[in-house]
């Protein structure tokens, strides 16, 4: 869910509590939406995160070290130059809307102190991080918005900065407890999930489906449809609630759900309306906001970031694809080419037959168990020797050809085999790092251009995911060709390795310790290697599994491609339930 107004305040309550008089010490930027401030308040250094993503936008106090360019970005040494040393004075968000400004002291060029607004707005793809000057300036915004990009306004330095229009709704906590339903019964003929949160600010839909939940009213029910009673508790729960907000009591959460682990919800009030699904509560909604993030917001990244690997990996498969099929044409044409050696054959048995000016001859074909009679063609102009070996050199040129073209075709169904690795495995990243191997395998394999002055040959930086047995076994999956090759190659001979059969995928190993593999845990990592493969969808994988002693890798071969022996085969159905709460118990 986006952060709603009722979160933003506790955020907004939390900043100042820790951070009001604080003093900005750095400021980063290290995504092209992100900015971090840290700042040193009631004698501790916290970290303000600032992210206008489209996808996740948000602000809140963040423990995670992000790596940041060698060159700041020009907005980056904007806000050092206007905000380094500076205190923060206030935290506001004006209206309950999703908009929180922060409000810097700091001395200008000329010596004067002055106040300085960040203003971040959290508006889905709207979302913006602007700077504006004392007068309420825009002095520079991480998204210049131009008429061009909308009618409403403009967002460009220079211009005076305006908030967002309202759309004509109601801060909820400037109301009395009667004033609620008064709001409300304006809107007739909308259900009423919908009506509460297109009339208040600040109340998103999870936010208006609990108000209902805890009304004990039906959220799709018509305004009209009420009774006064229901009218009556649903202006009651939402007092309440905001009676909560105004005083600052706040229950931080987030909602996960029960069959996956994996979390569905987070809010800054109780939720009661998920029954059955597991709760986790924090003194902190910080902590809440980065955790529920912490996977969104890097599956996102690394979306982003794979994109263009992506777009190269697929279009060199379409060029494999295509050539392919011109080299099966080829083969096909010249697949059936022993007649014209027969035919070779037959005209010099009968030379003696034949005369030159002959247009054809037909002759008994004693190739054929039932000596049937075959008509040859002839070239008038030719003599029948030169006829002959007219056809044996067509054999030959065909059978060449043949021989060649079966050649290319087993190098580009190699290619293509690889080449689908690679987005297999571009679908299993889980890290930055990941893609970053992805791209330098890519370089180093002449599908990118490597740009001067940089070098690919770095360490491999990702690690392949670690996953730990009911019986203790360490089961690692490789995430990409790199790691397939470091995990296979440096495994014990004793080892077991798994993989998808004629299927490309992760390299799964077991680390025996010389110890008998319990069935249990064979199945575990056979499931794991049918879930890390092209054939995740499928049913029915087959997954071979053989000892690591087994497994070769042929010289010159591209990286991840091997060969084995000795294996057996397993049929697997992958679970993707089961293989989620897997990765939530992983060791990292």
């Amino acid at each position: 869910m986006a952060l709603d107004g009722l979160v933003i305040s506790n955020i907004v309550y939390e900043i100042k509590k820790l951070m009001l008089a604080g003093k900005i010490d750095k400021i980063y930027q290290p995504e092209s939406d992100e900015i971090i401030l840290q700042i040193r308040g009631n004698g501790a250094n916290y970290r303000l995160l600032l992210n206008s993503n489209s996808n996740y936008p948000r602000s809140h106090i963040t423990n995670i070290q992000r790596k940041n360019p060698l060159s700041p970005p020009m907005f980056c040494m904007l806000l050092r130059k206007h905000l380094s040393g500076g205190k923060l004075i206030d935290v506001v968000q004006p209206d309950f809307e999703r908009i929180i400004e922060f409000h810097i002291e700091n001395i200008n060029e000329l010596g004067d102190l002055t106040v300085k607004k960040l203003i971040i707005e959290i508006m889905g793809r709207h979302s913006n991080i602007i700077l504006t000057d004392e007068k309420n300036c825009i002095l520079d915004s991480v998204i210049r918005v131009s008429k061009d990009k909308s009618s409403v306004r403009e967002v460009l330095p220079g211009k005076i900065y305006q908030r967002p229009p309202s759309q004509d709704k109601i801060n909820p906590l400037s109301l009395e407890e009667a004033d609620f339903v008064t709001q409300l019964k304006g809107n007739k003929g909308t259900k009423l999930q919908q009506t509460i949160y297109k009339t208040f600010t600040g109340i998103s839909p999870l936010v208006a489906s609990e108000i209902c939940h805890r009304a004990n009213i039906d959220a799709s029910a018509y305004l009209e449809e009420l009774r006064d009673e229901d009218l009556k508790r649903l202006s009651k729960v939402m007092n309440g609630i905001f009676k909560q907000v105004k005083a600052n009591l706040f229950q931080p959460q987030i909602i996960y759900d029960p069959h996956t682990g994996e979390p569905v919800e987070f809010s800054s009030i109780d939720l009661s309306q998920f029954t059955g699904y597991a709760k986790k509560y924090y003194d902190s909604v910080s902590e809440a906001i980065e955790d529920y993030y912490k996977v969104k917001d890097r599956l996102s990244r690394i979306k982003e970031k794979s994109r263009n690997i992506h777009k190269i990996i697929q279009n060199n498969l379409e060029r494999c694809y295509k050539k392919k099929e011109i080299q099966i044409r080829q083969l096909q044409e010249v697949s059936d080419c022993d007649y014209l050696r027969v035919f070779g054959e037959l005209i010099t048995s009968n030379i003696y037959s034949i005369s030159k000016g002959m247009t054809s001859f037909t002759t008994v074909n004693f190739y054929d168990e039932n000596m049937t009679e075959l008509t040859i063609p002839l070239d008038p102009v030719l003599t029948p020797a030169q006829n002959a070996q007219y056809y044996f050199n067509k054999y030959n040129k065909a059978k060449r050809t043949k021989n060649a073209v079966q050649e290319q075709l087993k190098r580009v169904n190699e290619e293509i085999s690889y080449l689908e690795s690679l987005l297999s495995s571009l679908e299993a990243s889980t890290d930055i790092e990941d893609i970053e191997d992805i791209k330098k395998e890519l370089q180093e394999e002449g599908y990118i251009k490597n740009k001067k002055g940089k070098s690919s040959n770095e360490k491999v930086k990702s690690k392949p995911l670690h996953f730990k047995s009911a019986k203790g076994f360490d089961i690692y999956v490789g995430k990409n060709n790199r790691q397939n090759d470091e995990l296979t190659l440096h495994s014990a001979p004793t080892d077991l390795w798994l993989h998808t059969k004629d299927i490309p995928g992760s390299h799964v190993i077991i680390k025996t310790e010389n110890k008998e593999v319990p069935e249990e845990t064979l199945l575990l990592a056979a499931h794991l290697a049918a879930y890390y493969s092209k054939a995740r969808n499928s049913s029915n994988v087959p997954v071979d599994y053989t000892l690591r002693k087994n497994v070769k890798k042929p010289r010159g071969a591209k990286p991840g491609m091997v060969i084995y022996e000795n294996q057996k085969t397993l049929y697997i159905t992958p679970d993707e339930i089961k293989i989620k709460q897997l990765i939530s118990k992983s060791i990292q």
